[in-house]
């Protein structure tokens, strides 16, 4: 616009030089014929219109370019809100992206967390039972002592039979000898007194070094009493004597046997 005003003004001021140039050479125009006077005038008209008709062009052609750069400043602004639109949508699949990958490693998490319980639960347990240390599986421990809480509530056959279930599935267990110790008691106090004496006779035979060997052989002499066998108890305080000399159990033992003599 501003360059279109310009060629407005120049083509205005053209013609007011013109026409006083023609003023100012009226006097010698007079020194020369007609046609030549008319001849300048239409000279002096076509560069007047040649003027003329270069500003329109040129106006014209501001304009033009005005129109364009409207245009391209138009169509940057379109790709700019395009730009923004994409940025935008962009960022709501980043922060998607984030909320699911914070969700997978979540659900990662739980999952791990559940492999590693269900490891524990095969996984071997140490266990310090009587001085003596060995590995048994968590579900053998939590076997063994549902056995020992039963008889700990002096239920007295419902331990019998834990017990026996414990060591017909766990033959091999750390906890064999404890196991059949308690087992004897069981049945010794449900009167199962020929049960209790052999249950004790196996754990005396098989674990003859364990701690509570002599505490065994010293409740199979009791069995025996109950069953009016009191030879067999005489001659089974005598061996616990004779191979455990310093256990406790032997020193009720020598207190038994003198009062069975």
């Amino acid at each position: 616009m501003a360059g279109m005003a310009r060629i407005q003004w120049r083509v205005a001021a053209v013609v007011p030089l013109a026409a006083a140039a023609l003023m100012a050479s009226s006097p010698a125009m007079a020194l020369f014929g007609d046609d030549e006077a008319r001849q300048a005038i239409v000279d002096l008209r076509k560069q007047v219109e040649a003027n003329r008709t270069a500003a329109d062009a040129a106006a014209l052609q501001s304009r033009e370019n005005e129109a364009g750069i409207k245009r391209s400043l138009l169509d940057l602004a379109n790709q700019i809100e395009q730009l923004r639109g994409e940025i935008a949508r962009l960022r709501g699949q980043n922060e998607q992206l984030a909320r699911e990958l914070s969700e997978l490693q979540r659900a990662q998490k739980d999952v791990q967390a559940g492999v590693d319980e269900r490891l524990r639960q095969f996984e071997p347990v140490k266990v310090e039972l009587d001085g003596r240390s060995f590995e048994v599986q968590p579900a053998e421990k939590a076997e063994y002592e549902a056995a020992m809480a039963t008889l700990r509530r002096s239920e007295f056959p419902a331990a019998t039979t834990a017990f026996t279930a414990f060591l017909r599935r766990y033959p091999s267990s750390g906890y064999t000898p404890v196991a059949l110790y308690w087992l004897g008691n069981s049945q010794y106090a449900s009167r199962a007194y020929k049960e209790a004496v052999e249950t004790h006779q196996r754990m005396v035979r098989e674990f003859p070094d364990h701690p509570r060997a002599s505490e065994a052989m010293l409740a199979i002499a009791n069995s025996q009493v109950e069953l009016k066998d009191t030879k067999g108890a005489k001659r089974t305080l005598d061996d616990l004597v004779k191979q455990y000399p310093k256990s406790e159990a032997a020193a009720a033992a020598k207190e038994r046997l003198t009062r069975l003599r």
